[in-house]
């Protein structure tokens, strides 16, 4: 998948006004994921995405400074971080975070999206996998 398709799927199924909106909605959800994994899960993920989407993940996973990838943090901390990031309120970053997920899944391939939530704690895991069309967190 290429970047133009990546961000057109997040805009189509976040219902977003403009590429811009996908944009902002993929870099904090990213970002944000890159500071809860493991920053080595973070780079196997982020090698599979196009170079640009990609580097959300690598920023944060790799920045000298960065000492808390891998950090335990609650679905709705989670979320407060994603919705901070992107200017959004919770319920709607959670949303758009849902379906950043869901296109990162139809990226990526050989089981990296189980690793991915096996490495999240169950309600995060459930909020974040629940698709565009899974219940609102």
């Amino acid at each position: 998948m290429d970047h133009d398709t990546f961000i057109g799927q997040v805009q189509a199924r976040s219902h977003l006004e403009s590429r811009g909106r996908a944009e902002a909605a993929t870099r904090a959800t990213l970002e944000t994921l890159a500071e809860r994994v493991p920053a080595s899960l973070a780079d196997n993920l982020a090698a599979q995405l196009p170079q640009e989407i990609g580097e959300h993940l690598r920023r944060v996973a790799t920045a000298p400074d960065q000492s808390d990838t891998g950090t335990r943090m609650t679905y709705r901390e989670f979320l407060d971080r994603v919705a901070q990031r992107s200017g959004d309120d919770v319920p709607k970053a959670a949303y758009e975070a849902r379906c950043v997920i869901e296109v990162v899944g139809e990226a990526t391939q050989g089981g990296l999206m189980d690793k991915v939530r096996r490495s999240l704690d169950d309600e995060l895991a459930e909020v974040l996998f629940a698709g565009s069309a899974g219940r609102i967190a």
